[in-house]
């Protein structure tokens, strides 16, 4: 986790200036402007640490750079040392990243962001209180209480993978329910990397039977979760990170894929880590009898997998398959699970409290001992338990059945934390876009009316159809994807993009380092016109790829109009949408040490002489670096 966070923190950190900066796409001071008078009163209107910047004579614009490097280095300092992987260390980084969540906008409603926010929220309880070494540790440092914590953990796994799969056929999508999906995803997902091209050009026979083994992996391996065979646990969590690591290789999606796969732990248990001898006897039986019926179990699964999708070997020795069932008999067949699958966790999570409270009073001698260990365990089911219930509230949305599960007092708790992201709904690729051509809205500045027109690059996103499409992830451009959804709809639905188009014709150098500069075709001023246009874009055949060329593209038509920096119209829009403040409201009211603004103008100057994912991966290699050099010298304090 605190690796995903350093990601998360990092990524969102190089972008801060071009997309919240005062000159920025949306700045986020505007999202600041509260009539409150107090501290207090102002954090119940938006509660955010960036709140505080006038006490210590700083503007937003910075107060955001101070979250964000503190979120760098709370997520460091975990990942090279287990002495910082605490729960006040997790709750620091949960306020951290939520308060600048606060301010994000439409370049933070993303799944991932929320997933991490809830995430974090676990992560707070799962965590120690307190970091003890190993000299200090009971033989078993386990507490009964972590089952609990580690069990939230699985549920929410549990949510996220089965809502994932169930949308996409509640979503009624013909490519989902045609098994053709993935033959258009590779070339329509927001930043596919390089092997999509190669993913999109397989046999689509394979294609199908992939699509088909994707709704096995997201809907019925899931129900596997919380059965009590660890050898069935184990199988679940290797076809989940199988599953994901497909996705990392193919798309860019950022630190959702590895939050995923963090997540995933939570179906394994020490011995999977650290390997013990197997005992004779019972437990040797025990074990047998385990691997039978888990052979029985997923001997059940493809089984299933056979006969829900008619696979069959065609005359030409492939594979064929279709959906083998009807939208009604999913329909019929998800009434009945959604609220089954609540009555389980229910059960299962009482299992488990229970083993916990028996534990607590079974395994510890000393009054106070047990007292408190007690204590701590009802703490944590009352906490489980009250998280389990308001889940339920987003997850019973899958099926209007599940709405019989919610009790209305649960309903309540949920709407009333709903802006804490404490529980949430998912659901991802609902509806296969691009499926007539992948489209890209492309930004064309001139300085002359009737042009000509050059266009303006990004640094990830597809344009420039020799360009190789990248590897980027776990960064994520947010403007690149924000760009990518744009093309979805029309600029009156993103007002954000006439923002941007404002702060390329006035030049404005924050804006403009999210966009590719070495290959602008305005490096010393800016244009007197930009306009934009829609094109799809399809992958050339495989035939033409040695031709150096990734894309074909045929333009659509005129996405929207020229654009000057002084039209009207769009002064008035902006003015209107709060994204352009009449008057400094930002100014901090004392004044801060010169030294930390030159700090900060100091990181940021040497973050900018980096690019982004390798900045990122540059500080990931120096975390492995300080870990490999301290690891031996740790194992002998040990010794």
């Amino acid at each position: 986790m605190s690796i995903v966070y350093l990601f998360a923190f990092t990524s969102l950190y190089v972008q801060i200036p071009g997309l919240y900066g005062n000159n920025g796409i949306i700045p986020a001071k505007t999202q600041l402007d509260s009539k409150a008078k107090t501290l207090s009163a102002r954090i119940q209107t938006k509660p955010t640490l960036l709140w505080l910047a006038p006490y210590i004579g700083l503007n937003t614009e910075y107060m955001m750079d101070v979250l964000a490097l503190l979120g760098i280095f709370l997520a460091f300092t975990g990942f090279v040392s287990q002495k910082f992987c605490t729960a006040p260390s997790f709750a620091g980084l949960w306020s951290l990243y939520y308060s600048l969540y606060q301010v994000g906008s439409t370049f933070m409603w993303f799944q991932w962001d929320i997933l991490l926010l809830e995430a974090g929220i676990l992560s707070i309880l799962v965590a120690p209180l307190r970091y003890r070494s190993l000299s200090r540790r009971r033989v078993t440092s386990s507490a009964p209480s972590d089952n609990i914590a580690f069990w939230l953990v699985r549920w929410l796994l549990f949510r996220l993978m089965f809502s994932s799969g169930v949308v996409k056929l509640t979503s009624e999508c013909p490519t989902w329910w045609g098994l053709t999906a993935l033959t258009v995803h590779f070339e329509s997902q927001c930043i596919p990397t390089s092997l999509a091209w190669y993913a999109h050009h397989l046999p689509r026979w394979f294609l199908r039977l992939s699509n088909a083994i994707t709704f096995v992996i997201e809907i019925g391996v899931p129900l596997l979760f919380f059965v009590p065979i660890r050898s069935v646990r184990i199988i679940a969590f290797y076809l989940q990170v199988f599953l994901q690591v497909a996705i990392i290789l193919t798309g860019n999606y950022n630190f959702f894929n590895l939050i995923t796969i963090v997540l995933c732990i939570s179906l394994l248990d020490d011995e999977f880590f650290y390997r013990k001898k197997t005992q004779k006897g019972d437990n040797a039986m025990r074990i047998l009898l385990g691997k039978i019926l888990t052979a029985a179990i997923y001997g059940g699964v493809l089984y299933a997998t056979y006969t829900l999708f008619s696979i069959r070997i065609t005359p030409s020795y492939f594979i064929d398959c279709d959906v083998g069932f009807t939208k009604q008999q999913f329909d019929w067949a998800l009434s009945r699970v959604v609220p089954a699958t609540v009555y389980i966790g229910l059960a299962s999570l009482a299992v488990i409290i229970a083993e916990a409270l028996i534990a607590s009073v079974l395994n510890y001698t000393g009054t106070f001992s047990k007292l408190s260990t007690i204590f701590t365990t009802v703490s944590f089911g009352l906490a489980a338990a009250f998280i389990f219930g308001i889940s339920t509230v987003p997850y019973s949305n899958l099926h209007p059945s599940g709405n019989n599960t919610v009790v209305p007092v649960l309903r309540h708790w949920h709407t009333r934390l709903n802006h804490l992201q404490i529980t949430n709904s998912y659901g991802l690729f609902r509806r296969m876009t691009g499926v007539g051509g992948r489209p890209e809205v492309i930004l064309e500045g001139s300085n002359h009316i009737d042009g000509p027109w050059q266009e303006f690059n990004f640094l990830y996103k597809a344009g420039n159809v020799n360009s190789t499409p990248p590897f980027v992830a776990p960064h994520q451009p947010r403007l690149d994807w924000q760009m990518w959804f744009a093309a979805l709809g029309t600029y009156h639905q993103n007002p954000w993009l006439m923002s941007l188009a404002y702060r390329i014709l006035h030049g404005q150098p924050e804006v403009l380092q999210l966009l590719d500069t070495a290959k602008s075709p305005f490096p010393t001023k800016p244009p007197k016109y930009l306009k934009a246009s829609l094109y799809h874009y399809h992958y050339t055949p495989w035939s033409q790829r040695m031709s150096g060329t990734w894309w074909t593209r045929e333009k659509v038509g005129e996405y929207f109009p020229v654009f000057t920096r002084d039209h009207p119209p769009l002064i008035d829009y902006l003015r209107n949408m709060k994204l352009l403040p009449e008057s400094d409201s930002d100014s901090a009211s004392n004044q801060v040490a010169p030294w930390l603004k030159a700090l900060l103008d100091q990181l940021r100057y040497l973050a900018t002489r980096v690019e982004s994912s390798l900045l990122m991966w540059s500080i990931f290699s120096a975390g492995c670096a300080i870990i490999t050099i301290t690891g031996p010298s740790s194992s002998s304090a040990r010794k």
